[in-house]
Formats: C-alpha cells, sequence, structure tokens
C-alpha cells in the first residue's frame, strides 16, 4: 500500500511516463542473474523487448573469453530532427546472484546480501519506458539509437569492443552516474593500469635467509617510497592486489602487484605512472631484484566544455522538466570515456543510483522516474 500512494503522487509530477510500469520492468531486469561476463541471458531479453518496440535490433559479437553475451546496437527512426545514442551497461558488479528486489517508502533496494544492480539497469530501465510512453501517447520523437554493452564494470570492455560504424549519431548520453538527478558528467579521469612482477631469489627462510632475495622486501621499500591514494585534486593512486609467497620456510621469491593511476590531467597522469614505475625500478636495482612492469591505458580522460550545444541541450531538457541541472566532475571511468576516445561527444548522466557497488544500493522511485522523464523530454523536444 507504501507503493500505491506514493507511485500516484508521483505520476502527478511525471505525468508523460507510466511509473508502475517503469518499476516493474526495472525489478523484472534487477532479477536477471548478469554479473560481468554472463550478460547472455539479460542481452537476450533485451534484444526481444526492443524488437517489439520497433527498433531495428543488432547483436555485436564481443570476444567469448571476455563474456558470453554480446552488444546490443539498436535503432528507432524518428520524425523529429536530431538524433542521439542512449546507452547503458548490461552486466553488475559482484555479488549480483540471486537479487530479490524490495520497495520500502519508495525505495528500492535488495535484502541485503547482493547489490541490487541499479547500475546499470536503471538506465536501460529508463530509457525503454520512455519510448513505451512516447509510442502510447503517439508522440513524435528524435531517432534514438541504444548502445547497451557487457563487460563494463570490469575495464569497460564491452565498449572497447563495441562497433562504432553501426552509430550514425553525433553525440551520446550515457545513464551510468549516481548523485541527484540532474547532474551531468562532462570530465572524467584518464587511468594507466600497471601490473608488476618482482623477482627476488629463494633460499631457505631458517638456514640461510641472508642467501634469499625477499620480493615483498623489495616491495615494501618501494610503496613506503611512493605517493598514493588523493594525490591531488585531480590524481589518485592505488595498490589493488598482492599476490606472492609459497610457504614461511622460503624468503619469497616473486611478487605479483596490480597497480593504478588515474587524473583529469594527462599530463599529471603521466607523471605519477613515471613516479611509480621508477619507484618499483629503484628498489628493485637496491635489493638486488628484478621488476617487470606492464603499463597500460586503461581508457583516456575526457572534458566537455559547459557552453558545449551537447551540454546546453541537455541543461534545457533538465530545466523544462523543473530540474536544475549541474555540470561536475568525476573520479570513476565510464563507457562514455570509451566513446569519447572514438570521436562520439558522450556525456553521462545520473539515475539516481546510491552506495552502487555495496549490498547497501538503492534507488529512488522519484529518481528513476525523473531521469526517465528527462529521457521523454529529450526525444520529443
Amino acid at each position: 500500500m507504501i507503493f500505491v500512494r506514493f507511485a500516484k503522487r508521483v505520476r502527478t509530477l511525471m505525468p508523460n511516463i507510466n511509473q508502475e510500469r517503469l518499476v516493474e520492468h526495472f525489478i523484472s531486469l534487477v532479477r536477471i542473474d548478469s554479473e560481468s561476463g554472463n550478460e547472455k541471458a539479460v542481452a537476450e531479453v533485451l534484444t526481444e523487448q526492443l524488437g517489439q518496440l520497433g527498433f531495428e535490433v543488432t547483436q555485436l559479437a564481443v570476444p567469448s573469453e571476455i563474456t558470453n553475451g554480446f552488444n546490443i546496437y539498436g535503432k528507432l527512426t524518428g520524425s523529429l530532427e536530431g538524433s542521439i545514442v542512449f546507452s547503458s551497461h548490461m552486466d553488475t558488479v559482484t555479488p549480483g546472484i540471486g537479487i530479490e528486489p524490495i520497495i520500502e517508502d519508495g525505495i528500492i533496494r535488495s535484502k541485503g546480501d547482493t547489490i541490487l544492480g541499479g547500475d546499470d539497469k536503471s538506465g536501460i530501465a529508463a530509457v525503454m519506458e520512455a519510448v513505451r510512453s512516447i509510442q502510447e501517447r503517439g508522440e513524435a520523437h528524435k531517432t534514438i539509437e541504444v548502445a547497451f554493452t557487457v563487460y563494463e564494470e570490469r575495464g569497460m570492455h564491452g565498449a572497447k569492443n563495441f562497433d562504432i560504424s553501426k552509430i550514425e549519431s553525433s553525440q551520446a548520453i550515457v545513464l551510468d552516474s549516481g548523485g541527484p538527478i540532474g547532474t551531468i558528467i562532462t570530465t572524467a579521469p584518464g587511468q594507466q593500469s600497471l601490473k608488476v612482477t618482482i623477482k627476488g631469489k629463494p633460499a631457505h627462510a631458517g638456514l640461510e635467509p641472508e642467501a634469499g632475495i625477499n620480493a615483498l622486501t623489495v616491495a615494501a621499500d618501494a610503496i613506503s617510497k611512493m605517493q598514493l591514494s588523493r594525490i591531488d585534486d585531480e590524481t589518485t593512486a592505488n595498490i589493488g592486489v598482492v599476490q606472492g609467497g609459497q610457504a614461511t620456510n622460503i624468503v619469497m621469491p616473486e611478487l605479483y602487484i596490480e597497480a593504478e593511476a588515474r587524473s583529469l590531467d594527462d599530463d599529471k597522469l603521466a607523471k605519477q605512472v613515471a613516479h611509480m614505475v621508477s619507484t618499483f625500478e629503484a628498489a628493485a636495482q637496491k635489493h638486488g631484484a628484478s621488476v617487470e612492469i606492464d603499463s597500460t591505458r586503461s581508457y583516456n580522460a575526457y572534458h566537455i566544455a559547459d557552453d558545449d550545444a551537447h551540454v546546453v541541450e541537455v541543461k534545457n531538457t533538465f530545466a523544462a522538466i523543473g530540474i536544475e541541472a549541474m555540470t561536475k566532475p568525476t573520479g570513476g571511468g565510464s563507457d562514455a570515456n570509451i566513446f569519447n576516445a572514438n570521436g562520439l561527444k558522450t556525456v553521462n548522466l545520473s539515475t539516481g543510483m546510491s552506495k552502487v557497488h555495496t549490498t547497501d544500493e538503492f534507488i529512488a522511485v522519484a529518481d528513476l522516474a525523473a531521469i526517465t522523464e528527462f529521457v521523454h523530454c529529450y526525444l520529443t523536444r
């Protein structure tokens, strides 16, 4: 009964959409298991649903070593001038198996032992309900393209493997951020990934430890001298994975480390990465060890000016539904980084998702309705 009363109140504020149908569709999507690499089931469901809405749908293959699923491209030709790509990812983080969503006082959350999956099925639900409502009302609309991707959560590999030649629009909107509705991410960092292997020398830890070179000692020396965590307001760095060791009676001969650096500024990112690499190399030389470092760019930074026509149009659409929009930077990457790098001008908008990547994740029905209203308004303006 709480949900029914809430639904009626929100519908008077968001008259263009069917909130009950929106919530039901969102809940049905989060109940489909789709942790990264296992998106086939949800991709098949969405392919069928988009087809029922009249989209020309293409399943885009992704290397099988990445996922059992596929990317989705869809196009629905409109009669109004202009076209836009809306994009969201289909995968979730763990624990995302057997999600049981519940609604309490207008808030959708899981029962507590899994994530909810609003990241990023809230974006998918918003786009599809906006299209359903437009068709139900017989409204004219812009041409809409959808790009639903796999494996975003573990390196944006779906977007990296997306056949960008399918896309006809010159600009896109990714629905994959948190914060208040109206938040427009116009600046996001680049990320460099470091995979470090330190090779020391084994020895018996009780009989002759001085004959060995402990790889952990090398790593500890390097990390103690390394600038990590928050470097400045644009730059961060982190050691995330450490693996090594065979037994307590063996001086550790090898250690594997995964690290990253991010920055909104490419020069600062290069400087931080160089610092991390040189610090590992200096420590290895000091202790007589060797080090192998695989440094790769995960994704590039992007920045879109506040007065860019795409940003202005997004702001004006929010204003048209009574929401004051704001542009801001983020410290996280998304498919928007990949699309921008491929020449598709892309902003990332909040769907209202909160506490993502945790079992406390939730989304307010009012926020889900509001971002759906934004999509509806954008397409029909």
